[in-house]
């Protein structure tokens, strides 16, 4: 059995250095976040008994 995905971890203020970096790790943690909500979607549907 495949464990339920779990979110990925949100970065604190002082993980962002501030210079405007291409991806920023708040980018990061938006596109993970997206990614994290499809696995999670898929998950739930591969294991409707365990959704809730």
């Amino acid at each position: 059995m495949q464990l339920k995905p779990l979110p990925p971890r949100e970065p604190e203020l002082e993980d962002c250095c501030g210079t405007g970096c291409v991806l920023c790790v708040f980018d990061a943690y938006q596109i993970a976040l997206d990614n994290d909500e499809l696995a999670l979607k898929a998950w739930q549907a591969r294991h409707p008994d365990q959704a809730g």
